[in-house]
Order: C-alpha cells, then structure tokens, then sequence
C-alpha cells in the first residue's frame, strides 16, 4: 500500500481477470469487516483512521490515479453496517415511540436555543453547505472542458468521503476512543518519518520517479517516505504533530511529556527532510493557534507577526546558498515558490475571462495549458491546479464556487472554534482544520483529501455533543437498530 499523493507513473491497465480476482477478495474483506463493524462500536473509526492515508496505484488510459482503496473498503463496510441493522428493523412491526417529537433537533437532544438555531454558527449549517458544494461542482462540471476529471473527483473523493463524514460524525467520540485514534496515527507518522530518514540517508527514494528526477537538479533532496508527494507527507507529518502537541500542553505527568517530546523531535525531523514549505506553514500556524488557546491571544499574535517579520528579512538578506530561490544566477519568486507565482497569476487570467460561472469543474490543467500558451514540456508537467485552492475554484467556478466556498470556510470554523476552548479535543481538531486549509492555500486538496472531511466530521461530533449536553460516554453501536441518531 502507499501512502499519499495523487497521480503516479503509469503502468499498463490490469486485465479482467486480475479485475475479478480483486474484487472477489474486496467483497470478502468487506464482509469481514461488516461483520466486525456490528460487534465492536469502535471499529469503523479506527479502521477509518488507519485507512486514511493508504492509497493504491490504479492504472488507466496512460495515467494512475492512487486510490484510497482501504478506505472506500472501510466506508463500504460501514455504511452496510450502519444501514443493515435499519434495513432489517424496518420489516418488523413499528415499536412504539420513546422519543419526544421531532423538533429539529437530534434525538434526545434538548430544544435549541436562537443561538444555536443561527445557520452560520450550526453544525447543520454546515452538513448542508458540504452538500451544496458537492452539487454545485457536480452541476458545473457539466460544461467542464476536463469532464473526466471532474468525474473522477466525484467519484472517487466527494462521494466516499461524505459518506466517510456522516458515519464519522454519528461516532461518539468518548475520551478514549479520541486517544485510540491519536496513537494509531502518531505510529503511522513515526514509521513515515522513519522510512523518510532511511531515504535521506540512501539519497534515493522508494517511490515516484518525479520528485526523483527534481531531485536530480535540486540543491537538496527532498523525502517522501510512503507518500508519492513530499508536500502531502508533510501535511500528514504537520497535523500530527498539532494534535501531539495538543496532548503535551494538556497533561501534566512528566513521563507522557518526555514521550511527546521524543515523538514531536523524531516527526519534526522527518518534516524538514521533505522540504515542504507549505506543511511547516502549517504547522507553525496550527502552533499558534494552541499556543493562543493555552496561553494568550494577543501575545500570541504579537510573537506570530514578530516571527514573520524576522522570517521575511532572513529570507531577503540570506545569501543565494541557502536555497531560498530569490538569489542567484535563476533567483525569482517563481522559482523561491516552485513555480506558484505563475500557476497563480493564470489562474487569475482564467477568472478574469470568466468570472461568474468559471471553465467549469477540474478545468484548470486543460484551460492554463491553453490559454498560457506553455511548451510542451510544460505541458507534459502542468499541475492539475494553481497550488492555492481559492484560486483554482475562481477558475474553474467563478465567482458562485468561490462565494460558497468563502461560506464553508467561515462557517466551518465558527463550527469548530466555537466552545472549542472548553474542550482540548476540540480544539486539537480546530488547530489541525486551520493548518490544513492554510495548506491548501499554498499546494492542492482541498475536499480531495479525507483528512478535510475527517477532521469536519470529528469536530462536528464534538461540537454537537457540547450544545446539545449528550454524555461524553456515549458511543452508539453500528451493530444494532437505532445505532445513529438524528443530528442538527
């Protein structure tokens, strides 16, 4: 299995009956695991959590797409397991209600308040701009110029994925069970990193002949570990740490703190091996974020813009060895930004020529290939986005993509930081929700990525728990009728 990363090398297409065998060990993996799913409640979401970063390499028409094979697995398995036990219940005679009547709100739930009845502000508010986001990228692909890519991004990331987000959110999410998560990904980083360093050392990677070439003409090497994509490495290294870090500023044993800090050093130096600019953005604002909740706001933000400062000058005044891009016989902010500078500026060519509706969805690689005019070797390495989702949205949606995307952001963090400040967890989600769309900003995946509707689906849960007083305890079975409960 491999971690990370979108596209890959080709290879030739699998034959039919490679196809067939495939999917006959995918039902009975399935099967097994709907079957463990209705035994143990908390199944579903450590397998979910495990299965997030795997990905497998699916070969078709000259390119591969790596897949998140597990975990369309794991979300099969649970929406059987979830819906079965509904199915069957549904052919027996209707039980009497033990319910108040239906009033908006979750089952069990206490009548909501104005407050919480505000749509900005409302775990509702939320599921339904998700929804409208998936529809409205559905409808605009439909004038799309890429109508294949577009298709596959529904197919094969929004579809899954919210599904992934619905029966991530229907977890109660005790404690515990939030502890269990965070252990199996700090393992899954800290064996990343390991095989990053083995890398390191080797100077050769195991995976993705592209960042092999770049690394040929680079002045430093750049790891991926498991990942095809050092930028998506570093973003799976950079949200662990925020929420290890989130654990090491909430206990206070000293023996767990030592851990912590082992474990933050070790993940640390497998993030400065990737060379990911982007992921130690991320990082550094999800820092922030947990420094301004444990300590003080505003000298968190005097210190954050100090910080910056000092960064900016280095950067100006560092000689050319140190390569930073912007010095040197090719110093240029495209070259300090990887190219980004010239991604951007197309794609706001794009949104200039049509502003309202854009080229339609996943029509970015086609477009700026030809409006910019490239070479064709440029062609041949064009990106599939402008490396900064807003602009890549302007682009392909126009000004009604870009406006509904504006829309989720606030209202997912109104969500998410709301209360958040009571509640470690939450704010652990929040950080890691904040690094990752600063990410975004500054590479690629948005809603591609699961960790997007993981981490919205989580801090939707928790949030939901805090307004309505469920008991933390509660963990709701997927293996018998009546598991799932009405939410807002």
């Amino acid at each position: 299995m491999i971690a990370g990363g979108i596209l890959a090398p080709a290879t030739s297409l699998p034959g039919a009956g490679t196809l067939a065998i495939g999917g006959a060990v995918a039902l009975v993996v399935i099967a097994a695991l709907v079957v463990l799913m209705r035994r143990r409640s908390d199944a579903f979401p450590l397998l979910a959590i495990l299965a997030l970063p795997f990905r497998l390499p699916i070969s078709a028409d000259g390119k591969t797409v790596n897949l998140l094979i597990p975990l369309y697995l794991v979300v099969v398995a649970g929406t059987l397991a979830h819906l079965l036990p509904r199915l069957l219940s549904s052919r027996a005679p209707a039980p009497a209600p033990v319910h108040p009547p239906d009033t908006g709100a979750g089952a069990g739930e206490r009548p909501p308040t104005p407050r919480q009845l505000a749509f900005w502000t409302s775990t509702r508010g939320l599921r339904w701009l998700l929804l409208a986001t998936v529809l409205l990228y559905g409808l605009q692909a439909i004038y799309s110029s890429d109508l294949a890519r577009a298709g596959e991004n529904i197919a094969f990331f929004y579809v899954p994925f919210g599904l992934l987000f619905v029966l991530l959110g229907e977890v109660g999410w005790t404690r515990e069970l939030l502890l269990r998560c965070l252990a199996i990904t700090v393992a899954l980083a800290v064996i990343f990193a390991g095989v990053g360093f083995v890398e390191y050392a080797r100077k050769s990677l195991f995976l993705n002949p592209r960042v092999v070439a770049a690394n040929e003409y680079d002045n430093y090497f750049r790891v991926n570990s498991l990942f095809f994509d050092p930028n998506i490495y570093g973003r799976f290294l950079a949200l662990v740490m925020i929420a290890v870090t989130t654990v090491v500023l909430w206990i206070s044993r000293r023996r767990e703190i030592l851990i912590g800090g082992a474990i933050l050093l070790w993940l640390l130096g497998g993030l400065v091996t990737s060379f990911s600019q982007s992921s130690i953005a991320a990082l550094l604002l999800g820092l922030a974020v947990l420094a301004a909740w444990r300590w003080d706001v505003r000298a968190t933000i005097y210190t954050a813009v100090g910080l910056l400062a000092l960064a900016g000058a280095v950067v100006l005044l560092a000689p050319a060895s140190l390569h930073f891009g912007l010095k040197g016989s090719n110093g240029s902010t495209s070259n300090a930004t990887s190219g980004r500078t010239k991604l951007i500026s197309g794609g706001l060519d794009l949104f200039a020529k049509r502003p309202l509706e854009g080229y339609g969805s996943g029509s970015f690689e086609v477009q700026y290939k030809r409006h910019s005019r490239v070479s064709e070797a440029s062609a041949q390495n064009a990106t599939s986005a402008s490396h900064t989702i807003p602009v890549t949205i302007a682009a392909e949606q126009g000004i009604v993509g870009l406006a509904l995307y504006m829309a989720l952001l606030v209202c997912a963090f109104l969500v998410l930081f709301r209360g958040a400040g009571r509640s470690p967890p939450r704010i652990a989600i929040a950080a890691c929700f904040a690094a990752l769309v600063l990410h975004t900003w500054t590479y690629a995946d948005f809603l591609e990525d699961p960790f997007t509707w993981a981490l919205l689906a989580i801090g939707v849960a928790l949030a939901r728990a805090g307004e309505s007083g469920e008991a933390r305890s509660r963990v709701p079975s997927y293996g018998v009728a009546g598991a799932g409960h009405d939410s807002r």
